[in-house]
C-alpha cells in the first residue's frame, strides 16, 4: 500500500449532515464541492474515506 495515491473529490455537500461526517470531510481538507486532493494510501485515510463514502469520488492513482 506505501506509494499508492488517491485523489478525492467531493462530490456532495457536507451541509445536511452529521457532525462527525462534517468533522471527518473538514479533516481530510474537503471544504468546497469539486475539491480534490491527493493523498498517500494508508488504513487511516481508507478509513475516513469509507465514513464519507457517499459524497466522495475516489479514483486510484
Amino acid at each position: 500500500m506505501t506509494g499508492k495515491k488517491i485523489r478525492v473529490t467531493l462530490v456532495k455537500s457536507p451541509i445536511r449532515q452529521k457532525k462527525d461526517i462534517k468533522t471527518t470531510a473538514d479533516a481530510l481538507g474537503l471544504r468546497k464541492i469539486n475539491y480534490t486532493k491527493e493523498f498517500t494510501d494508508s488504513p487511516q485515510v481508507r478509513g475516513m474515506l469509507f465514513k464519507v463514502k457517499h459524497m466522495v469520488r475516489i479514483e486510484e492513482i
